[in-house]
């Protein structure tokens, strides 16, 4: 397949693949594909997620970001690697980069109250952690996690047809997977000139996770490499979700589908002194997974590029790398 330099991230409608129009569905498989075998990135509108909750999950995480810092870090874990619950301020970096980044971040994980005792990943995440401050956004940031999740599973049906698997492959691979809500606030810099020369909102990375579905933000700032090295903005409609691939399913797919290296900009020196928010959905699998490069991704042109590992191995191994866990 010819390389295409794409000048914009695609935009799909999720509508086609799922509204029981055949042809349709084969055409949004194949623009999938393209797109995922070349940039890595497309946005999607009629998702499933609305707009009313989309505003609502905002309202509350702009409100929880303006307490005072003490109150904050109360609901900070850092012996479960800051999986649930609060961040604080530059605690995250890049892999390879010792400077953080310029953001705070709360993590939601799946609501351990929906997943049947007998299964065992129960046992295997944290609890969520809720700030007392803001009662309503449990049921909030849950129902978000829910309707995004389906989004998820819907589009990771598309890329097992894209990938010639069954179109249920990952159906149980997922089911009540290691996924996390992040709600981030790229907090205001009043004092540019006392920040690192080097720190910026978020440096260049990949994702760890299968797929990741990222809301809408409320300020310019994200950028996406292309493969011919350069940076272009990613800009999506407010109705839109932007869905990227993740490092392990770049990894199973031996770099067939391409985990596309982004950042988040500083904005320009005489708008530091704003705020910026970003609600991302790290959609993981369940620990288990298999990761080892798919047969059918693998031939003498494309030799396996990866070492064999499962899901849980690959989180724990990019989670110390990020400064997360030790």
């Amino acid at each position: 397949m010819s390389e295409i330099l794409y000048q914009e991230v695609p935009s799909l409608d999720l509508a086609d693949f799922t509204s029981g129009d055949r042809a349709k569905k084969t055409e949004f498989v194949k623009r999938l594909g393209d797109a995922y075998q070349n940039i890595g990135f497309v946005a999607i509108k009629n998702h499933g997620l609305s707009d009313e909750l989309q505003d609502k999950l905002y309202q509350v995480i702009q409100r929880f970001f303006a307490l005072e810092d003490g109150k904050k870090s109360a609901y900070e874990h850092p012996e479960i690697g800051y999986q649930r619950g609060y961040t604080g301020k530059g605690k995250e970096h890049a892999k390879g980069r010792n400077t953080g980044d310029l953001k705070e971040f709360y993590h939601v994980g799946q609501d351990l109250h929906a997943i049947p005792d007998e299964d065992p990943v129960k046992q295997e995440y944290p609890s969520n952690v809720w700030p007392s401050e803001i009662p309503e956004f449990e049921q909030i940031a849950i129902d978000v996690f829910k309707a995004i999740e389906e989004a998820g599973k819907n589009m990771l049906r598309a890329i097992a047809l894209h990938l010639a698997l069954p179109e249920d492959y990952f159906e149980e691979k997922v089911r009540f997977g290691n996924s996390i809500l992040r709600c981030i606030h790229y907090f205001p810099i009043t004092n540019p000139e006392e920040v690192p020369e080097d720190a910026v909102r978020a440096a260049e990375h990949g994702d760890i996770n299968l797929i990741t579905l990222l809301m809408g933000a409320s300020a310019d700032g994200l950028e996406v490499l292309r493969r011919d090295g350069k940076w272009i903005p990613i800009t999506a409609l407010p109705e839109q979700l932007v869905v990227n691939v993740g490092d392990m399913l770049e990894r199973l797919t031996n770099k067939k589908l391409k985990s596309t290296i982004h950042r988040v900009v500083n904005p320009p020196r005489d708008k530091m002194n704003t705020s910026r928010y970003s609600i991302p959905f790290f959609m993981h699998p369940r620990s288990e997974m298999d990761l080892t490069c798919l047969e059918g991704c693998v031939d003498s042109e494309n030799p396996k590029a990866f070492t064999d590992m499962t899901a849980g191995q690959f989180l724990e191994e990019r989670l110390r790398e990020l400064g997360l866990k030790k």
